[in-house]
């Protein structure tokens, strides 16, 4: 999206808009921000007496559904300029601090119920934030074979179940669904 695809998408002139952001980088980096706002506003909503697992399934679950709606913009690379702005932009750095420590808190809590792998919180947590852009979500909606919502409990599933088998009688199941699923998928 163009500066210009901005102004007129909320109604204003190109430079009435430079007025308040210098460049697209500091535009993305305000809107990035108000992403991390309504995620912390999710994460703030999880019952309290919810399992730590539970609250961070979801969180993932509410981010994904966001990037299925196509309102979760991509996290930038390690060496561009957005990630620059963003490092520079206090309100970004404030909400995506203030995320970071509640999910880390509930991983912690998480691995020390034994509802999730002994890993370093920060790996977890990068994982759960990369997979909030992952682009498997539009390969597999460019397939066609799966709904939105399919796919994001696909997601769900390889984040927080994995792909190794849990039980010989889960696999039974499991793999009954997917031939179910593979019926009907070939039959449309």
């Amino acid at each position: 999206m163009t500066m210009d695809d901005v102004a007129h998408a909320v109604g204003i002139g190109k430079p009435s808009l430079y007025k308040h952001f210098a460049s697209k980088e500091q535009l993305a980096a305000a809107a990035m921000a108000r992403v991390l706002e309504r995620a912390l506003n999710v994460a703030r909503a999880q019952p309290a007496e919810a399992a730590p697992i539970d609250k961070l399934r979801a969180v993932l679950r509410w981010a994904l559904e966001q990037h299925a709606a196509d309102a979760m913009p991509l996290l930038p690379s390690i060496r561009s300029s957005l990630r620059e702005a963003l490092l520079n932009y206090p309100p970004y750095v404030q909400r995506l601090e203030e995320l970071a420590a509640i999910l880390s808190a509930w991983i912690e809590q998480a691995q020390r119920q034994g509802q999730m792998v002994e890993l370093p919180a920060e790996v977890v947590l990068y994982t759960l934030f990369a997979r909030t852009c992952d682009p498997v979500l539009e390969y597999l909606r460019l397939g066609g074979a799966f709904s939105d919502a399919q796919i994001v409990d696909f997601l769900l599933a390889t984040t927080f179940d994995g792909l190794r088998w849990r039980d010989m009688a889960c696999a039974r199941d499991d793999l009954s669904t997917m031939e179910n699923r593979d019926d009907r998928v070939s039959r449309t």
